[in-house]
């Protein structure tokens, strides 16, 4: 049970009038001991970069460490279930991705409310996805990838970072706009997926900026398109899918904050603030834009908005795609 909601409550029960003294806000002596920022892909993808990023730079502004840890699996459900069970303390956050909405509906139960047992703290960045393949299939554009595919029917293997993630969808919904197979292989997070490209166990993948690019640079992986309206200043040489012919393809991952629902407001409010304080320090914002994220600093009531028309968009994307969990 969730008892911690019960101090708000006490707080506000205080007799003032009759002159007996009332509690500390919840957030006066906030944090007090190291918090716990769970992401739910392994170490080394974009989820995991941004945490490790936000969390160096949002722990001087509030004066606590912030520990990073990773809880793989089941298209992140392992790690919502975790924080989402949490007490609403504030020293258990989650980094949620656009996984949080898609879950909704590709998911027929979960043991989570993604709307009703989250706080929404912060949306801090979003990014779009590359579709990459192995440079030995000697494949130079979307166009060959089709020709290849529908020569080779059945025999195409493409990576994922999980189940539900947007590198999954996209990768369905371009096999549906294509008019191609492929098999999907899920793995827990974007840098197995990758090792599974570069390893030949799959075709293509479609991965965020972060994660692929610097094996991208490095000639490892090969980017034929970005799933932008427009070209991304990361990777300026890398096309559209929609400059080669597949429209309707606009993916992007966003990175954001939550917090166990019951989460007192004025911790909401502090972390939102330390987040955007860090977001718009011009050094870490380089640094993210580099990586290939743009940034973004929003408040809690625009992130709440954001995730239930994000949750409406994918459910409409799920449906187009035909994405399954088995």
């Amino acid at each position: 049970m969730k008892f911690h909601r019960s101090i708000a409550a006490g707080v506000l029960g205080c007799l003032a009038s009759v002159g007996v003294a009332c509690a500390a806000s919840p957030a006066a002596n906030y944090p007090d001991h190291p918090i716990k920022l769970v992401v739910g892909y392994a170490p080394g993808g974009g989820n995991d970069i941004s945490a490790r990023l936000l969390a160096k730079a949002i722990s001087p502004i509030l004066h606590e460490s912030i520990v990073v840890e990773n809880r793989p699996g089941a298209g992140t459900n392992i790690a919502a279930s975790y924080v989402a069970r949490s007490a609403p303390d504030g020293y258990t956050l989650s980094l949620s991705s656009t996984a949080l909405a898609i879950n909704v509906s590709l998911y027929p139960h979960l043991d989570y409310d993604a709307v009703k047992d989250f706080e929404p703290v912060a949306l801090f960045a979003e990014a779009p996805d590359l579709l990459v393949v192995n440079p030995k299939l000697g494949i130079n554009s979307v166009h060959d990838l089709i020709a290849y595919g529908k020569a080779h029917p059945g025999k195409l293997n493409f990576s994922s970072a999980g189940i539900g993630s947007t590198q999954h969808l996209a990768g369905e919904l371009f096999k549906l706009k294509g008019g191609f197979e492929a098999t999907h292989v899920p793995y827990k997070g974007s840098a197995p997926a990758l090792a599974a490209v570069i390893g030949g166990q799959a075709a293509f993948s479609f991965l965020n900026i972060p994660s692929a690019k610097q094996l991208v640079e490095s000639g490892k992986v090969k980017a034929l398109a970005i799933t932008a309206a427009k070209r991304f200043p990361a990777v300026p040489n890398v096309p559209t899918m929609a400059q080669q012919g597949i429209k309707g393809m606009e993916v992007a991952t966003w990175y954001s904050i939550v917090a166990p629902a019951g989460t007192p407001r004025a911790i909401v409010d502090k972390l939102n603030k330390a987040i955007n304080k860090a977001m718009e320090e011009p050094d870490l914002r380089k640094h993210f834009v580099d990586l290939g994220m743009a940034p973004i600093t929003e408040s809690p009531e625009y992130f709440k908005k954001y995730l239930a028309s994000e949750i409406a968009r994918w459910r409409e994307i799920v449906k187009q795609s035909h994405a399954t969990v088995n």
